[in-house]
C-alpha cells in the first residue's frame, strides 16, 4: 500500500490534478475543465497539506452550525426589542431553519456541478452578508433578511464532508469525516453560551458582530487552503427543480414549524401542509423524467442511501428533543417542584458537555467505522440515545442528571453523525456526493422541527403553575423522554435493514491505492 507524507497527499492531488488537465484537453471520460483558469490549474500542481484542509473545513462547519443558534438566547427579548408580538418574533428563528433545509440541497447540487470550493465561498459571503444585514437591522424584516442569509450557511458542511472525500487518501477519510460530522454539535453546543453571555451583557447587534468576523475568517481559510474541486458532474443546473423543492420544503417545514401558532387544525397549517406535500409529489415526478435532476430519486431511492436517510430524521428528532426539554427543566423555577432554577447562561454551560464529548468522540467514531462499518456506528449510537433518555426518565431532578443526559445524547449523536456520511457516500457515485449529503443534511433538519413541534405540543399540554409561574410538569417531560427514546428505537430499527454490503460504484472520487501509486511513478 502506498504510504503518504503526515502533512501531504501529493499522490491524490496529482492525480486530481493530471485528471483536470486531461479534461481540459478533451480527453476521453472527462468530467469537464473548461471551466479551470490557468491560475486554477497551476494550484492544482501544488501539495495539499491534508491536516490544514480537514482544520478549515471543521472551522468553516463551527461557524455555521454556530450560525444556527446565534439568536436562540435572545429569542425572549425579541417581542421588547423589535416592537413585535412573540409569535411575529418566532419569523427570525424559523426562517433560518427554513433557509437551512432548502438551500442545502441545492447548494450540494451546485457544489457537484460547478466545484464544491466555489459554491463553498459564496456561501459564506452570503453568510457574511447576512451578518451585515442584521448587524444594521432595527426591525423585524431586516433581521428576518439577516438570518436567513445566515442559514444558507448550514451548507456548507456536507460541501465540506465531500470535499474531503475528493482529497483526502482513504486512510485518513473516516477520521476526517466524523470530526467534521461533530461540527453540527460542537458549533450549537459552544456557541449557545457565547451568544447568552453577550445577549446578557453586550448590545444583541454585537452578536452579528462576531458571526460576520467568523464567517471571513472561514471564507479565507477556504479560499487559502481548500485545492480547487476537478471531480464536477455533467449536465446543467435544475433550476425548475430547485425552485419546486424549495417550495414544497417550505410548505411542510412551515406547517410543521407553526402548527402550534397557528391551530394544528387551522386551515392555514392543513392547507399549506397539503400544498407542500402536493408539491413535493409533482416535484418528484418531474426530477424522475428530467435529465440532469437537481436529487437524482434513483439514487436516493437506493436501500442503503434510502434507510440512512429514514434513520438520519429519527437521529435529528432525537438530538434536538435534548435541545428542547433539558434547558426548560433547567431554568424552571424550583418552586414549581420540577426545575432546577438556573439561568439561561448556566444551562447552556450545562448542555456544552454534549458537544464537546461528540467531538472527542469523532476519532473513536471513526476507528469503529473503519473496523466494524458505518452501519454498526450507526446502531451503535442510536442505542446509546435511546439508553440516555430511558435514564432521564429516573434521573432528573439534580442539575447533574441533566448535564448526565445531555452528554450521553451527545455520545450517541456523535456516532451516529459520524456514520452517516460515510454509509452514503459508499452507496452514491462520486459525482453526486455534494447533493446526497445535502438531502441527507435536509432529513436531519426535518426530524429537528418535528421534534420541535411534536414535543412542543406535550410541554404546552401539561403545564403547571405555582406562585404566578407556568411551567411543563413532570409528567410531561417524562413523556418527551419516552417519545424521544421511542424515535431512537425507530432509528435503530430502520438501520438494522441497511444491507450489510451493496454494488458500490466503479467511479469514486478518491483513488485506491495502486491507482495513487501510479500517480506517484508517473509524477
Amino acid at each position: 500500500m502506498t504510504r503518504f507524507d503526515d502533512r501531504t497527499d501529493t499522490g491524490a492531488i496529482r492525480a486530481a490534478g493530471a485528471g483536470a488537465a486531461a479534461a481540459a484537453d478533451g480527453a476521453p471520460g472527462a468530467t469537464g475543465g473548461a471551466w479551470l483558469t490557468d491560475a486554477e490549474r497551476a494550484r492544482l500542481q501544488q501539495p495539499v497539506n491534508s491536516r490544514a484542509v480537514v482544520f478549515a473545513l471543521a472551522f468553516t462547519g463551527l461557524v455555521a452550525a454556530f450560525m444556527m443558534t446565534l439568536l436562540t438566547p435572545l429569542v425572549p427579548s425579541l417581542p421588547g426589542i423589535l416592537g413585535v408580538t412573540p409569535e411575529d418574533s418566532q419569523w427570525a428563528v424559523t426562517v433560518t431553519l427554513l433557509a437551512a433545509s432548502v438551500a442545502t440541497p441545492i447548494t450540494g447540487r451546485l457544489g457537484d456541478l460547478y466545484g464544491k470550493r466555489r459554491i463553498m465561498l459564496i456561501v459564506l459571503g452570503l453568510v457574511v452578508l447576512g451578518s451585515l444585514v442584521a448587524l444594521f437591522a432595527n426591525s423585524l424584516l431586516l433581521l428576518i433578511v439577516g438570518r436567513a442569509l445566515q442559514g444558507v450557511g448550514i451548507g456548507v458542511i456536507p460541501l465540506g464532508i465531500s470535499i474531503l472525500r475528493d482529497v483526502l487518501h482513504r486512510d485518513r477519510l473516516g477520521g476526517a469525516i466524523a470530526l467534521v460530522s461533530a461540527t453540527l454539535g460542537v458549533g450549537g453546543a459552544v456557541g449557545l453560551p457565547l451568544a447568552a453571555v453577550i445577549s446578557q451583557y453586550l448590545d444583541w447587534h454585537f452578536l452579528f458582530i462576531v458571526s460576520g468576523l467568523l464567517a471571513v475568517i472561514a471564507l479565507a481559510l477556504v479560499w487559502r487552503l481548500i485545492p480547487v474541486s476537478t471531480l464536477r458532474s455533467e449536465g446543467r443546473f435544475d433550476f425548475l427543480g430547485a425552485a419546486g423543492l424549495a417550495v414544497g420544503l417550505t410548505g411542510i417545514l412551515l406547517a410543521v414549524s407553526k402548527g402550534g401558532t397557528w391551530g394544528w387544525g387551522s386551515p392555514v397549517t392543513l392547507g399549506v401542509l397539503a400544498a407542500g406535500v402536493v408539491v413535493l409529489v409533482l416535484w418528484g415526478v418531474f426530477e424522475l423524467r428530467t435529465e440532469s435532476p437537481l436529487v437524482d430519486l434513483r439514487i436516493a431511492g437506493r436501500r442503503t442511501v434510502l434507510l440512512t436517510n429514514l434513520a438520519s430524521v429519527m437521529v435529528g428528532f432525537a438530538f434536538f428533543a435534548s435541545t428542547v426539554a433539558l434547558p426548560q427543566l433547567l431554568e424552571a423555577p424550583v418552586g414549581t417542584g420540577v426545575g432546577l432554577g438556573q439561568t439561561m447562561l448556566v444551562a447552556s454551560l450545562c448542555l456544552m458537555p454534549s458537544g464537546l464529548v461528540m467531538w472527542a468522540m469523532s476519532p473513536v467514531a471513526a476507528r469503529l467505522i473503519r473496523a466494524r462499518g458505518a452501519r454498526v456506528s450507526l446502531l451503535l449510537g442510536l442505542a446509546i440515545i435511546a439508553v440516555a433518555y430511558v435514564g432521564g426518565l429516573f434521573f432528573m431532578t439534580e442539575i447533574w442528571h441533566m448535564i448526565l443526559v445531555a452528554t450521553v445524547v451527545g455520545l450517541g449523536v456523535g456516532f451516529a453523525y459520524s456514520s452517516m456520511p460515510t454509509l452514503i457516500m459508499a452507496a452514491v457515485p462520486a459525482t453526486e456526493t455534494a447533493s446526497s449529503n445535502g438531502l441527507n443534511s435536509v432529513m436531519r433538519s426535518l426530524g429537528s422541527t418535528v421534534a420541535s413541534a411534536v414535543l412542543g405540543v406535550v410541554l404546552s399540554a401539561s403545564l403547571i403553575s405555582s406562585n404566578g409561574v407556568t411551567t411543563p410538569s413532570a409528567g410531561g417531560f417524562q413523556i418527551t423522554f419516552i417519545i424521544s427514546a421511542a424515535a431512537a428505537v425507530v432509528g435503530v430499527v430502520l438501520t438494522v435493514f441497511i444491507p450489510r454490503h451493496h454494488r458500490a460504484y466503479q467511479r469514486a472520487s478518491l483513488p485506491d491505492a495502486d491507482d495513487l501509486a501510479g500517480e506517484r511513478s508517473a509524477a
